[in-house]
């Protein structure tokens, strides 16, 4: 302690001292006054509070340093700047807390006091310092916060590099599994697609063998016009036989048995022809199933290959906002493998029956012609025998005969010419259809009628009319050659009826009947 009531300058950073005059600050709401060191006795500190009055500057003391700067030139700064006053008192203070009541009643006794201006400052002064204890309160404060602080923050960072770590080993692991679900994926495909892709090869392979066995039997349906027509003329030439020749004798039976034998083969190719075209649908459909299957798989497999390669430091890797909560999937492993197990058992079972309808026409082609070609050699010993029993009467209408039949046989290659005419418009009639019947196919608003359209539909309508056409003409040479063969036999009334039956028997049937018009193909089945 010092003498009582001296107030002495502390030794600390302030402004200058300009003679006796001392520079006292205040609280942010007073401001600064000028005047001389003047002793004042205080019997007890004032409140610390803030004061509210101002106090002027005199003009008799000198201005502040112009070193001085002021709260606008430094911001930072706080908005008080003052020099701490030190106090010593005639007696120990004890309150550190005064009583604002006990305060202001001294505070009045001083104001009736007549204080010069500088003791009035300098008590304002010493009104808002804080004690030591403050003091030391608020540095203590400090030290703790400080200490909390830090180590909540030491602990956020540890906390931080641990979660860090923990979740980058986390992320790597869920990577690598990734890629081993796709890998595994990816040799799912593959096993998939192999099968299909064997499954497809023979499906090909049958369905090829099966279109090669129904042309082959499309091609006997065909000949079997040839034996079937010579049946019939045989029959329309036996029923030209006139008075007691003609009779129903073994020739005529064998030759309608032939007809009707003809006709049953022909029933049944036609039937075998048309489930042999189901069953090519089927198969080309079970085909079509397992090419769409192996060509998904096929994308399917490059797109996971594309996403097994993809890396943290691959291109075209990018950000893809709400993708993860995308979900079109349509089906589960387990319908997927079903879906596929499914189009392959499909396939076989179809490639199974494809190998029976093979085996079913080669059945039907050997049966059938066994069956005529016996038929056909019974037809031809009968005419034999008929043939030796009228051989007296050959010569009677020899002139007649070769004239009608020169004109009868080439109205018979007009009529095959005809009919060859007619069956050569199939073909493009086929290929104006299947234009037209694959353009139906075009989506939504492709589906134009067009010019090509409009052609195709006058094209077929010009084939239907060339092929009407024709089968009229066919028909006018038909009832042509039926008048020719009328007129044959009105020619022949005058002829021997036994050289008549003989000239039928002999030089109409036995020379159509010297051969067999087809040669008999079979079918092997793979």
């Amino acid at each position: 302690m010092a003498t009582c009531g001296a107030v002495t300058q502390p030794q600390m950073a302030g402004p200058p001292n300009y003679g006796n005059v001392e520079y006292l600050g205040s609280t942010a709401t007073s401001s600064y006054m000028a005047g001389p060191r003047q002793a004042v006795q205080f019997t007890q500190l004032p409140t610390i509070g803030t004061m509210q009055n101002q106090y002027k500057t005199y003009d008799t003391y000198p201005a502040p340093s112009p070193m001085r700067r002021s709260l606008t030139t430094l911001p930072w700064r706080p908005s008080t700047y003052y020099q701490s006053a030190k106090v010593n008192p005639c007696s120990a203070i004890t309150r550190s807390m005064p009583d604002p009541m006990s305060a202001r009643t001294q505070l009045s006794e001083l104001d009736s006091l007549k204080v010069p201006p500088v003791f009035a400052a300098a008590r304002n002064a010493l009104y808002t310092r804080f004690t030591p204890n403050d003091w030391m309160a608020s540095n203590q404060g400090n030290y703790l916060a400080s200490d909390r602080v830090r180590g909540g923050s030491e602990r956020l960072r540890m906390d931080t590099m641990r979660l860090c770590k923990e979740y980058d080993d986390k992320t790597k692991r869920t990577q690598a599994d990734v890629g081993k679900r796709l890998g595994e994926r990816i040799g799912d495909i593959n096993f998939w697609k192999t099968e299909l892709n064997h499954e497809l090869e023979l499906m090909i392979t049958e369905t090829n063998a099966l279109n090669e066995a129904k042309r082959i039997l499309e091609k006997n349906l065909a000949e079997t016009e040839n034996p079937l027509h010579i049946a019939q003329e045989c029959l329309y030439n036996r029923e030209k036989r006139q008075s007691i020749d003609l009779v129903h004798d073994k020739p005529e039976k064998e030759l309608i048995r032939e007809v009707d034998l003809i006709k049953r083969c022909q029933e049944r190719m036609r039937n075998t022809i048309d489930r042999a075209n189901v069953q090519l649908g089927l198969n080309r459909a079970a085909q079509h199933e397992l090419e769409r299957d192996s060509g998904d798989k096929f994308i399917a497999e490059n797109l996971d290959t594309t996403t097994h390669s993809l890396r943290n430091t691959s291109r075209g890797i990018a950000y893809h906002d709400g993708v993860h909560r995308i979900d079109n999937t349509i089906s589960v492993p387990e319908t997927w493998a079903k879906y596929t197990n499914d189009n392959i058992q499909r396939s076989q079972s179809e490639r199974l029956a494809s190998k029976n309808m093979r085996s079913e026409i080669e059945s039907v082609i050997n049966t059938c012609n066994n069956e005529m070609w016996m038929e056909w050699n019974a037809v031809n010993t009968a005419l034999c025998h008929r043939i030796q029993e009228t051989t007296d009467a050959r010569n009677k209408i020899q002139l007649h005969l070769n004239r009608t039949l020169q004109e009868i046989f080439d109205m018979e290659k007009n009529i095959e010419l005809l009919k060859k005419s007619i069956q050569d418009k199939e073909a493009p009639m086929q290929v104006a259809q299947t234009r037209l019947d694959t353009r139906l196919r075009r989506p939504n608003v492709e589906l134009c009628r067009d010019a090509a359209h409009n052609r195709l539909v006058e094209e077929v309508g010009e084939i239907t009319d060339t092929v009407d056409h024709l089968q009229h003409k066919l028909r006018e040479a038909e009832n042509a050659l039926q008048a020719l063969l009328r007129t044959k036999g009105a020619l022949e009334q005058d002829l021997s009826i036994k050289n008549t039956t003989l000239f039928i028997d002999r030089e109409k049937c036995m020379a159509m009947r010297k051969t067999f018009p087809m040669a008999p193909r079979l079918v092997a089945v793979g």
